[in-house]
């Protein structure tokens, strides 16, 4: 869906800050490989794991020509995809830390020892996909081993640079700049741009099956959009296809406090949307009432008589526990609503379920490198304050994997 250009459109781009294109620039350029990235030959990592002692061997050699590498990329500063095709031979971040994590839960820790030094050298914030993945993956592993006492002091080392270093999140960052972050990732990334569209289009075509009469719209929201994802939605119920009526009333209850919290779920202290799509909503003479409910009761949500009621919880069942989402689920299916959207990522319950594992955390550590590599697409290799805040928010994820369950085991 795009936006029409107009002058009754000036709310709206106010409510955007002039900063987002009605069309996506991903959908222009759709992968940028910077050309130095390219050149390099990635090699796979000689790792054998030998019996239940965690000792690992991987080439010296090999480790030495990644830190190599890492100086190389750190020097241009890109932070370009090195995805190279995205096969496993060229994620050589997965491939230190996933022994590494095999090393903790074995307590074999002169081996995490000599793995965390090699992903203290290659651990970058500023460098291509594979040493953001190492940065976020070391920090991650980091909190773990260090909030144990047993692993602190027979690790003999202090903590990595990763773990001492500040990583801005949604939850942290100045609501100025994310709400930029959020404009920005939505403009040049299709990660929740797409699934966006989806849900709008399917809460329209859940409107034209009923014909009859103009009934009110009640959207319960427990996704992540933090109000961006509403305004195509409100724009295209002025101008829906054939003429069809315009809702009496459409109401949007924001119930994400009623889910576990997960990554990208959380906005920082004093962030309101409302008072914009409220703003924009009376621009396009729509009639629209937001309200805020902690839990998905329906005293609660407060429903009305004869209205449309549609849930759409986006990227946030899939963060939560086996027994949080069973109860979420049976809220939902009291409330008999209309429409009921669910958007996840491919494996993140699976990535849960594993929890604190190695098989888990590797999980983790896969999606994480999506995401990473992803966004060097997205952001065209450039290092901005919107690109920072998102992937520390992204990266949130396989910290809170590491963090499940103990990787600790008592030798």
């Amino acid at each position: 869906m795009t936006f029409d250009e107009g002058a009754d459109q000036h709310h709206l781009i106010e409510w955007l800050e002039d900063s987002v294109s009605f069309l996506p620039t991903f959908l222009e350029e759709p992968c940028a490989v910077a050309d130095e990235i390219c050149g390099y030959e990635w090699r796979k990592v000689g790792i054998e794991i030998r019996g239940q002692d965690g000792n690992e061997e991987i080439e010296e050699s090999e480790l030495q020509r990644k830190v190599v590498v890492r100086k190389k990329a750190n020097g241009k500063g890109g932070g370009a995809s090195s995805s190279n095709g995205g096969g496993k031979d060229a994620r050589w971040a997965e491939q230190l830390l996933n022994p590494c994590a095999v090393a903790i839960e074995a307590a074999n820790f002169s081996r995490v020892q000599h793995l965390f030094y090699v992903l203290d050298e290659l651990a970058s914030l500023s460098g291509d996909a594979n040493h953001r993945v190492a940065f976020h993956g070391l920090r991650a592993l980091s909190f773990r081993l260090f909030s144990s006492a047993a692993g602190a002091s027979a690790l003999r080392r202090p903590p990595s640079a990763a773990a001492a270093t500040a990583v801005p999140c949604f939850a942290t960052t100045e609501p100025k700049l994310f709400r930029s972050a959020l404009i920005k990732f939505h403009e040049v990334s299709p990660w929740f741009t797409l699934p966006n569209a989806l849900a709008n289009a399917a809460i329209l075509q859940t409107l034209t099956l009923d014909r009859a009469q103009a009934r009110p719209l009640h959207v319960v929201d427990l996704g992540v959009s933090h109000g961006v994802q509403w305004p195509t939605l409100l724009e295209a119920l002025t101008r829906r296809p054939g003429g069809g009526p315009q809702p009496p009333l459409v109401r949007l209850t924001v119930a994400g406090d009623s889910a576990p919290p997960g990554p990208f779920s959380r906005a920082p202290p004093g962030y309101d949307f409302s008072s914009h799509l409220l703003r924009y909503a009376k621009s396009i003479d729509l009639n629209l009432r937001i309200d805020r409910a902690g839990s998905l009761a329906g005293r609660d949500l407060a429903l009305g008589a004869g209205e449309t009621l549609v849930v759409c919880a986006q990227f946030r069942l899939g963060h939560a526990g086996h027994d949080d989402r069973t109860a979420i689920l049976r809220s939902v299916r009291e409330l008999n609503p209309d429409l009921v959207i669910l958007s996840d990522l491919d494996g993140a319950d699976s990535a849960v379920a594993g929890g604190g594992s190695p098989g888990g955390f590797a999980r983790g550590a896969e999606m994480l490198w999506r995401f990473l590599d992803s966004t060097s697409a997205a952001f065209k290799g450039r290092d901005c304050g919107e690109r920072r805040v998102v992937e520390g928010e992204g990266a949130r994820k396989a910290k809170k994997i590491s963090a499940i369950t103990p990787l600790i085991t008592n030798k």
